[in-house]
């Protein structure tokens, strides 16, 4: 059978083709020595593997033809898009991808060192359309992470995604998109470092959002985040805007919940200051090395010691630059939309 899973460490930038944009970088980060949680990558042709098996392929394929004509119609492609999701979830995976696909999973298991362990299931497009397909996190147990491999695969062909497509003069039945499956830190504090300041295109500043708990509660608007600006040639923490956090998103039973911030961390710093200048430190080395500024996603473990919590799940050029230097607030929070979407 034609590989269609790959660890981390096999992977880099090379493989943005077919593992996708989201994996390739973390393959590539994994290679830089980063503190990346261990997981694997499903590749285009997993995905195209299943389409094929399954006879989905030509089905979608029906299915878009019969309304093509009316494809500018947003009432069209909600209809076509719950019809073709609906068709890939509830299609089982063919035994054989099902069996390797769980051995991977409890192969992860023994790499993390416990029986059993919650993941991010996340999707990665060759093609960039950000925010346009889904992420699920603490997914337990192999048939769980076969489930949402599947929804993942499904979320393709979301409206969002399939108006995407027809923006971009992309066929519609076409869908190349990877699958990021990765341990799931704990979480004290999560949130985005970027080497370069969005309020001014200023390339000598870092600067660092973040929230106590996982991310997803800066996209629910009930918390504005703690900034922290840093200068890259002394490693000064130059602004500390510390903000009321009442609620934060943690890990549930199954899935994620949104739960009160304690009284005693409200109005706390999600990170300390060896914490930030050791994330500043990393987003620099990343910056070096792609030669270009960054926009990266850290997690600070809960229980590890410092500096073995903090871990890197995500890096990527930094699409900010002076010329578009007036869209400052708004970037960030589109920023963080996307990545915790």
């Amino acid at each position: 059978m034609e590989k269609w899973i790959f660890w981390f460490d096999d992977i880099g930038a090379e493989a943005n083709d077919f593992v996708g944009k989201k994996c390739a970088n973390l393959g590539e980060m994994t290679k830089l020595g980063m503190r990346v949680p261990y997981g694997f990558a499903i590749s285009v042709n997993g995905f195209e593997k299943f389409m094929n098996l399954t006879g989905l392929s030509q089905k979608v394929k029906e299915c878009v033809e019969s309304e093509r004509d009316r494809l500018q119609q947003i009432e069209v492609c909600q209809n076509l898009s719950r019809t073709i999701q609906g068709l890939v979830e509830a299609t089982p995976m063919p035994d054989a991808m099902q069996s390797e696909l769980a051995a991977h999973y409890r192969e992860l298991c023994a790499k993390a060192g416990r029986e059993i362990i919650p993941v991010a299931v996340r999707s990665s497009g060759v093609i960039s359309m950000p925010g346009q397909m889904d992420t699920y996190l603490n997914v337990i147990g192999e048939d769980a992470v076969v489930e949402h491999v599947r929804k993942v695969w499904a979320s393709s062909y979301t409206t969002r995604a399939i108006t995407c497509r027809i923006e971009q003069d992309r066929p519609v039945e076409w869908a190349p998109i990877g699958v990021a499956v990765m341990m799931l830190v704990h979480a004290k504090s999560a949130g985005v470092v970027l080497t370069v300041l969005p309020t001014s295109g200023d390339t000598s500043k870092v600067v660092i959002e973040g929230n106590w708990g996982l991310g997803e509660s800066v996209v629910s608007g009930e918390i504005t985040p703690d900034s922290f600006v840093v200068e890259k040639d002394d490693l000064r923490i130059t602004s500390r805007n510390i903000t009321h956090k009442k609620g934060m998103v943690q890990r549930g039973e199954h899935g994620t919940v949104y739960v009160p911030v304690p009284d005693e961390l409200q109005d706390k710093p999600c990170l300390d200051d060896d914490e930030i200048l050791e994330i500043t430190r990393t987003a620099l080395r990343v910056e070096q090395h792609f030669g270009v500024p960054q926009d990266m996603e850290w997690v600070v473990d809960r229980y590890l010691p410092f500096p073995e919590n903090i871990f890197w799940v995500q890096a990527r050029p930094a699409r900010f630059t002076k010329a578009n230097a007036t869209e400052d607030i708004d970037y960030i929070i589109d920023l963080m939309a996307q990545i915790f979407k």
